[in-house]
Order: structure tokens, then C-alpha cells, then sequence
């Protein structure tokens, strides 16, 4: 079975990103034992992760490019804020354990809304954290191969997820 949309997708990978042609970095690699499981169609993925893997079939290997703005966007400016160190005030102190260079911190927006950043510096009377996804502005590249492919059922179609080995449990 080729994969398309509404098929359960198995696939083995290994995925580095790079930064304006610099090095390449390993972001992910998955196992035969544990792979990626998912629901074509469902609008989980990268549209050009998809695009790449559709019409594939079991046994098949890949090996594709995603440009950063393909993938999880180029970095924005906009999303590196200042926040006042007061907001980080743990029983009267600066929380020095959490708020360190390179940790990735949630912190809420002003409609409650969760939002992951991480610190890139410390400052008197500032923390400066980067909102933008840990991958934008990184081109990404996927060499792997399709381990499995089938028909996704009505139960995984309605809730719009892979359901079983590799996916989803309901309890």
C-alpha cells in the first residue's frame, strides 16, 4: 500500500538541522523498535514532511530537505522578549535554579495561554527569552525509510490520531 491521505504511516529516521549552511546537528533519530507513528492527513505534520513521504510504500527509504521557512519558520525577531526579573521571584528570591542560559522555561501570555522560551541572557534587570520554535530558522533533513503502511480506521479518522502500537491509547 503507497501512503496517502488517511493511511497509518510507520517510518525509521534520522533528522539533523543546520544553520545557514553551517554544521550539520542531529535533532532526532528514531529505531525500528520505536518509530515514528502517524496519521496522514491529519495536519499533525510539516505539509512538506508529508508531501516528501506520500506515495511511498512499505520498505521504501527517503531522503529529503525542508528549508527552515518549509519547516518551523525563519526566527522572529518579535518573539526574543525582554522579561523583568521580577517575574521569575520565587519566596523573595531570584530563582537562580530555573532560570539559567539555555533552559527552557513555560511561562504564561496575558490570555493565560502556555508559551515555551528559552533564556538566552541575564541581564541586571532583564532575562531575554526567545519565544521562537527551537527549530526555526533551521533547514532540516530527513534520510530514513517506511517501515509499515495501512488503511487508517474510522475510530483514528474521527479523532484525528493513530491509535495502538506506536499511537494513541484511550483509557
Amino acid at each position: 500500500m503507497n501512503i496517502k491521505k488517511d493511511t497509518v504511516v510507520s517510518v525509521n529516521y534520522h533528522l539533523t538541522s543546520k544553520v545557514d549552511g553551517g554544521a550539520e546537528n542531529l535533532v532526532e533519530q528514531t529505531s525500528t523498535e520505536h518509530p515514528f507513528v502517524f496519521l496522514t492527513g491529519s495536519g499533525s505534520l510539516l505539509p512538506d514532511f508529508e508531501k516528501e513521504l506520500t506515495g511511498k510504500k512499505t520498505g521504501d527509504t527517503f531522503d529529503f530537505h525542508i528549508k527552515a521557512a518549509n519547516a518551523y519558520g525563519l526566527k522572529e525577531a518579535d518573539y526574543i522578549i525582554q522579561v523583568n526579573k521580577e517575574a521569575f521571584i520565587v519566596d523573595g528570591q531570584f530563582d537562580e535554579e530555573r532560570v539559567k542560559v539555555g533552559n527552557e522555561l513555560e511561562m504564561n501570555d496575558t490570555d493565560g495561554n502556555v508559551l515555551l522560551g528559552i533564556v538566552t541572557a541575564i541581564g541586571v534587570e532583564q532575562v531575554t527569552m526567545d519565544f521562537n520554535h527551537p527549530l526555526s530558522g533551521h533547514d532540516l533533513h530527513f534520510v530514513g525509510s517506511v517501515l509499515d503502511v495501512r488503511e487508517a480506521t474510522a475510530e483514528e479518522l474521527e479523532h484525528g490520531h493513530v491509535h495502538g502500537p506506536g499511537g494513541h491509547h484511550h483509557h
